[in-house]
């Protein structure tokens, strides 16, 4: 259960504050965290030399347009959508990602009707070469049969099927999220029962007591799953805990490529977060990442949002952070620990 997005209004203003059509040109060989001043959930995709850049502004979808995601604070961006006024997603735009499929733009998010339990999965599609161009069509919910509460949305190819994974509830009531995955007939009809995948089980996932008499005492999270391929083994990195903690990590789970991912003893769980705060770096509540390579192809990046100091939750402080990443010889990612914001860093290779 992700918090209402307090302070959006200033975040906007910070961001605003960048030239809207600048493209930086410099010859700078180093960038530090955070790309921007404010911005929870990034995600980003390359095509054709271009990275397109999305987070969650809670009131409409932006999209961002750079060569060099290093230099994100003046990149160009623009709102490409914006909710109807009511409805049943009208309210908290969660989540964004944008994907290419079958030569179309897809943006996946996750909206309500200005309550949580309403909290669905939608997607829009756009035939236009430049996303930031052309019309985006609403094509409906994205939902299997049970039609729960459901937010994070993210698709993934894998020998030629299409998966749809995504954070949702079991049953009608709040108190745990867990990881689901269903097969896609098409980029918007989910094809099939879903397979709950993770749980929070360990306790470094189960960090979610709240203060609120509207919220239940203590929520269970698993949410913002994102898979990545690795020579013959997917790797599903997802968020546990609550965002509104300082305890908020990155979890792991990893799947044969020649699976059946729709059998529950396909995926298997590292018992250990794969990322999580450092308090001597001043980085606190990492989470809800993306993956990027740089412009040559030669480098693995992590994409993640972090607060700078403790407490700070899930509001405006989140801001979008970017490190390299390497590979253990057991083929799953090695991500280090948390760079402390403003620590010089090369910038992706060839940019």
């Amino acid at each position: 259960m992700k918090k209402p997005y307090f302070g959006w209004l200033l975040g906007l203003m910070l961001l605003q504050a960048a030239p809207a059509w600048a493209q930086q040109t410099t010859s700078a060989t180093t960038f530090s965290n955070p790309l921007l001043p404010s911005g929870a959930d990034p995600w980003s995709i390359y095509h054709e030399g271009y990275y397109y850049y999305t987070h969650t502004t809670g009131r409409n979808i932006t999209l961002w347009k750079t060569t060099s995601l290093s230099q994100l604070k003046t990149a160009p961006h623009k709102v490409v959508w914006t909710p109807p006024a009511t409805g049943p997603n009208s309210r908290d735009i969660w989540a964004p990602e944008l994907h290419r499929i079958n030569n179309k733009w897809y943006l996946y998010y996750a909206a309500d009707a200005g309550t949580n339990q309403t909290h669905r999965l939608w997607v829009l599609e756009n035939s236009s070469a430049d996303p930031l161009e052309g019309t985006w069509i609403d094509k409906g919910q994205v939902r299997d049969i049970t039609n729960k509460w459901a937010i994070d949305g993210s698709v993934f190819e894998n020998n030629g099927q299409l998966y749809f994974v995504w954070s949702g509830w079991e049953g009608d009531e709040n108190g745990r999220q867990d990881i689901y995955l269903a097969r896609l007939k098409n980029p918007w009809t989910v094809d099939g029962p879903r397979l709950k995948v993770s749980t929070p089980v360990y306790s470094w996932e189960r960090n979610g007591d709240l203060n609120n008499p509207q919220d239940p005492p203590h929520v269970d999270v698993n949410e913002g799953p994102e898979v990545l391929r690795h020579g013959n083994k997917l790797v599903l990195i997802y968020s546990a805990s609550g965002c509104w903690t300082d305890f908020y990590a990155l979890g792991m789970l990893t799947a044969s490529a020649d699976s059946d991912l729709l059998q529950p003893g396909s995926w298997a769980k590292s018992s250990v977060p794969v990322f999580q705060q450092d308090p001597a770096a001043k980085v606190y509540a990492p989470g809800h990442n993306s993956f990027f390579k740089s412009p040559d192809g030669t480098q693995d990046w992590i994409l993640y949002h972090a607060n700078d100091e403790p407490g700070q939750g899930c509001g405006r402080f989140r801001s979008p952070r970017a490190q390299p990443f390497t590979w253990n010889p057991d083929g799953t990612p090695n991500f280090g620990k948390p760079i402390p914001p403003g620590q010089l860093l090369a910038r992706p290779s060839g940019e």
